[in-house]
């Protein structure tokens, strides 16, 4: 049975006030009044959320310009992933990594805004640091990603090795691609999605059932919040192996799902659903059928 860790009664009295506060940075139906509270919102949490859009576009254009260089440049000017494993050197591994680190905070700190935002709330109106400890969490968060971007790496590493990407980096196996796809669909109607992806629509009811004292408390949190994002949304990153490692529409569409399906109410199934249905749809379409 799961411990419950209730926040302190005089905390407890300011969950009316959050709803109120951050429900518009929840609920999809009052998006329009939560960007006009943005600038209501106290001077600290404000500049929380212009430092998170600011990684966010800084990350976005790190691809752009990554994707611009791999399409610019002459081939004999352009550094490419090896074809062969052996080839493989340190530097080789360390852009494979920081691209990948890269794309996953540009594609998954979008989604964790709101659940920052009352995080950093809730700091604030219990008179802690609240930027110090809302940089923990999100550090936290990030270092999920960052760790899961290692096994991409290695990942990327074999299936280069193997042939399965070219190195442009696009897939060169539609059996990869239709696999992918319909792993993806298939973990779209599973349970152990839908609970990870409940702990990432209910800020409120993460925090107050996960919330922990101090600087260790605010890092365990973000590393808890990290975890079940990444349960959630782990099949659907692998997807970038089988569309090309630097589509950038790809990235862009699934950046979208994950975000429609963490602002979606809680019961609400459909999302889900119909991304599988689609991932389902195209793996088979993709399949290769004959010899």
């Amino acid at each position: 049975m799961a411990i419950i860790h209730p926040l302190p009664t005089s905390l407890n009295r300011q969950v009316i006030y959050f709803k109120t506060h951050v429900f518009s940075l929840i609920n999809p139906r009052f998006r329009l009044a939560g960007i006009f509270n943005c600038f209501l919102m106290p001077k600290t949490q404000f500049s929380i959320l212009l430092s998170l859009l600011a990684t966010i576009i800084a990350a976005w254009l790190y691809l752009f310009y990554q994707y611009w260089l791999m399409t610019s440049l002459p081939m004999s000017e352009m550094w490419m992933p090896p074809s062969e494993t052996s080839a493989w050197q340190r530097m080789d591994f360390g852009l494979v990594y920081v691209m990948w680190a890269v794309m996953m905070a540009a594609m998954m700190l979008p989604s964790a805004v709101p659940m920052i935002l009352v995080f950093a709330k809730i700091c604030q109106q219990r008179n802690l640091a609240s930027q110090p400890s809302t940089f923990l969490f999100v550090l936290a968060y990030l270092l999920v990603w960052f760790v899961f971007s290692m096994v991409l790496t290695l990942l990327q590493w074999q299936l280069h090795g193997l042939h399965f990407l070219s190195p442009m980096m696009d897939n060169q196996s539609e059996y990869l691609a239709a696999v992918i796809f319909l792993l993806a669909g298939v973990y779209q109607f599973t349970p152990l999605k839908n609970r990870f992806l409940q702990n990432c629509r209910s800020p409120m009811g993460f925090l107050l059932t996960e919330w922990r004292e101090g600087k260790k408390g605010s890092f365990y949190m973000g590393l808890k919040h990290g975890g079940a994002c990444l349960g959630c949304c782990w099949l659907q990153m692998l997807i970038m192996f089988a569309v090309g490692v630097m589509n950038l529409l790809a990235m862009a569409l699934i950046t979208l799902l994950v975000l429609v399906e963490k602002i979606t109410p809680v019961n609400n199934q459909w999302i889900c659903r119909a991304g599988g249905i689609l991932f389902v749809g195209w793996g088979v379409w993709l399949f290769p059928i004959g010899p």
